[in-house]
């Protein structure tokens, strides 16, 4: 049964014409007929019988009405809790990011969402393919994903939200040959040994950008998608890497600098991806306002590869 029949048959009660109840519900007098023939079909009882020139319900159609009352009841229930869900400040609120994203992110954001008006957030991280990160909005209501500069757009599915422009620099020993130079171009680095992340991540793609302008294969020695791991590796060998500017902790590695490459500008888009419904939220709508401010804050005191000998 329709809620618009059930409607349709408790004003035809309360009104007492098909007329009347055409005129309330704003439609025509065929339309309410209509509505009123598909419900007695589906009840296989009369509910209506002529009343000289009246239309008026019998028993069972009484009795269907009044619980028609009830249907509209839970109705008005059900959108009420709904418009109270969208409105409330509170609540929890379901965040993953990628690993290098949560590392930087994740504990400004709690920190922001310490006072006592503000929701909860679980937090999740995953290690995934560009293409795998809408998916992840089935479970989760804010997922912040990467997508190198030039790649694909995010489907249409997904409500994108940008978080920054994250610069890929390239990451050298100190004592590296490159090291004395303020900033590479892919020609420098024909011949040079790759830590690179596993086929299918946005690097991936950066780094064969670089290979195909300096004309040289790539020789990748190791592939590890942990930037921490990556980074420890290049320290104990003549490896390079690419690392993110702002969401990679390079203070542990003090031996260690970050150099821009020239010519190229390899990057790539943090995006926060949200299914649009759920973006109706006051909680979710609370949660990205202070994800913006954390990576606002991020990218404002990172200063560039340029200005530093090395991130600390």
């Amino acid at each position: 049964m329709e809620l618009g029949q059930l409607r349709a048959l408790r004003e035809l009660g309360d009104r007492g014409s098909i007329a009347a109840v055409a005129a309330a519900l704003h439609v025509t007098p065929s339309s309410v007929s209509q509505q009123l023939s598909a419900l007695q079909r589906r009840a296989a009882t009369a509910l209506t019988f002529k009343d000289g020139r009246r239309t008026a319900l019998t028993d069972a159609g009484r009795a269907l009405a009044l619980a028609a009352v009830d249907v509209e009841v839970a109705l008005e229930r059900a959108e009420e809790a709904v418009a109270q869900f969208r409105n409330e400040p509170q609540g929890v609120v379901k965040v993953a990011a990628f690993h290098s994203a949560a590392l930087a992110l994740f504990g400004p954001l709690l920190a922001r969402m310490s006072a006592r008006d503000h929701p909860s957030v679980a937090l999740s991280d995953f290690d995934v393919a560009q293409e795998h990160f809408p998916a992840l909005t089935q479970d989760h209501d804010l997922v912040i994903a990467h997508r190198l500069t030039g790649s694909p757009p995010w489907p249409g599915a997904v409500r994108v939200e940008p978080l920054m422009l994250e610069p890929l620099d390239l990451v050298i020993r100190k004592d590296h040959r490159l090291a004395a130079k303020e900033s590479v171009i892919p020609e420098d680095l024909r011949g040079e040994t790759w830590v690179a992340v596993h086929q299918g991540f946005p690097l991936q793609h950066a780094l064969e950008q670089i290979a195909g302008i300096g004309g040289a294969d790539v020789r990748i020695a190791h592939q590890i998608n942990e930037f921490f791991v990556a980074a420890a590796v290049v320290a104990a060998s003549d490896c390079v890497a690419l690392m993110p500017r702002y969401t990679t902790d390079m203070r542990h590695h003090p031996n260690l600098v970050l150099k821009p490459i020239s010519s190229l500008g390899p990057g790539r888009h943090i995006d926060c991806l949200i299914r649009p419904e759920t973006l109706e939220r006051a909680n979710v709508k609370t949660v990205l306002t202070q994800l913006r401010a954390v990576t606002t804050h991020l990218t404002s005191q990172a200063p560039s590869s340029k200005d530093r000998p090395d991130v600390r």
